[in-house]
């Protein structure tokens, strides 16, 4: 293992961005055993041999090798992000248990809990490659490698095809984006910033009028306590979310109302929104940009309320230090240069990550030239994090056949070959093969005169890859 541990070393040290400076910090040195033989989760079984360890930086993982192995990988690349100090050792094992589909599929899988929780997406993808060198070295090269990103792992996904998959003859054959955040961290948060802003216009409970005061962009001020189910019991307070609309008091009903119009989130995932909001926030403002300010609404206009001019006079408003958008759109905006086929597929009425993220991810592969290697899919459930295993076999299916054989697939064909899938796993297929998204900015308010998309030029991404360092600090 000693040969991927120095290759790592020197491909991916880590450059801490904190109050507007870059600080080197070498990666955590654990000792990266050997990948040792465990118990395969029970959706998997006796079908593959499983191994966990830990990489040289910390991240804990899982690998599964088919006993009746195709010859290919897919490294997985997982939403979130989670918030926890350190690696999850269990998060990886769940990840397999979860995408089991890819194994019985013939395919080995290998997937990282990433070195730490919280934000940031090019040390994930740092880690997400770091775990494809060490199965080669434990394994063998595989004949294909495809990495797969399911959420903000999509995200994580899209910037390793970015980073690693550049060359010609790259370690990456095709990637698969299921359900991703691809408006990138500059702009694909604008939603949350403004259910932040709008939630404290109507609740004045995040923060009370007798708590300590904080600007709504750090979401969560240093040092609170406040928990998710505290979290919980404030939204409840304020729009009585969790009862029965006959058991809502008439202001609850009308905060819920105005909340939900205004920032176009469903009902179902309000609460997971607000979370984000306050808590992914917190960890993005203060443990990684050092209480820099990334997120803006100045000059936005809300509408949908009983009282659009009230709420518009009444919003706390406030504008992005320049800094701090800069490093937050380095570490996870996407420039759209992909070499390699792309494959990704989205729920229609996903009410996490809006399906609009595709139009803006369209965008900027259109802009960077690159269109002929994106091949878009869309089904017409309603789900973010649990879509049909049929679709998700065809899916892996479509974009191997489209490698090895250089046919491009469309909508329309990958739709057709779900069929012969769902005879096996019996979830169903829902595609539509003719839906378009609208554009990003007719669900999420742009930001008048905001930098235009993407945020950074070529010129400026390629200067930055030149720091040694993986995004935003660690």
């Amino acid at each position: 293992m000693a040969r991927v541990r120095r290759s790592v070393a020197s491909a991916v040290g880590i450059a801490g961005i904190v109050a507007g400076t870059l600080s080197y910090a070498g990666p955590v040195q654990a000792a990266q055993a050997r990948p040792a033989p465990v118990p395969c989760p029970a959706s998997v079984g006796d079908r593959a041999t499983c191994y966990s360890g830990q990489d040289s930086n910390g991240a804990y993982y899982a690998i599964a090798v088919p006993k009746k192995w195709n010859g290919s990988l897919v490294v997985h690349a997982h939403g979130g992000p989670d918030l926890g100090d350190g690696s999850d050792p269990e998060r990886s094992v769940s990840d397999l248990d979860r995408w089991s589909v890819m194994v019985s599929e013939g395919y080995a899988w290998a997937g990282s809990s990433y070195r730490r929780g919280g934000y940031g997406t090019r040390m994930a993808a740092a880690d997400t490659e770091n775990l494809r060198r060490l199965f080669v070295d434990d394994f063998g090269k595989p004949e294909r490698t495809y990495v797969h990103g399911q959420s903000w792992g999509g995200n994580v996904a899209a910037k390793v095809v970015e980073t690693y998959g550049k060359e010609s003859n790259g370690p990456y054959d095709g990637a698969l984006l299921t359900s991703g955040v691809l408006g990138g961290g500059s702009r694909g948060y604008d939603y949350r910033v403004d259910l932040r802003v709008v939630y404290q216009y109507y609740c004045r409970n995040l923060p009370r009028p007798s708590e300590p005061q904080y600007p709504l962009w750090q979401g969560l001020r240093p040092g609170s306590t406040l928990t998710t189910t505290g979290l919980r019991a404030r939204l409840q307070e304020c729009t009585g979310f969790a009862s029965a609309p006959q058991e809502r008091t008439a202001p609850q009903q009308r905060n819920l109302d105005d909340i939900l119009a205004v920032t176009r989130i469903p009902e179902r995932t309000l609460e997971s929104h607000l979370r984000f909001s306050v808590f992914t926030f917190r960890d993005i403002v203060h443990s990684r940009l050092g209480d820099r300010n990334p997120f803006g609404n100045r000059g936005v206009w809300y509408s949908g309320s009983h009282d659009d001019t009230a709420l518009n006079a009444g919003v706390e408003r406030f504008s992005a230090t320049p800094d701090a958008r800069r490093d937050l759109s380095y570490d996870s905006d996407l420039t759209g240069s992909v070499s390699l086929p792309v494959l990704t597929m989205h729920a229609i009425d996903d009410p996490t990550a809006f399906v609009e993220h595709e139009a803006a991810y369209r965008a900027t592969v259109d802009g960077a030239h690159r269109g002929k290697n994106l091949v878009q899919t869309f089904t017409k459930e309603r789900e973010h994090s649990e879509l049909s295993n049929a679709e998700y076999a065809d899916s892996i299916a479509a974009l191997d056949s489209w490698v090895r054989t250089g046919s491009k697939p469309t909508p329309r064909s990958v739709a057709s070959s779900c069929a012969t899938f769902d005879r096996v796993y019996g979830t169903g297929c829902f595609y539509d093969s003719g839906f378009h998204p609208k554009p990003y900015a007719s669900h999420v308010r742009p930001r008048p005169g905001g930098l235009t998309w993407p945020v950074m030029t070529s010129a400026q991404e390629r200067a930055w890859s030149r720091i040694d360092g993986v995004g935003i600090a660690p």
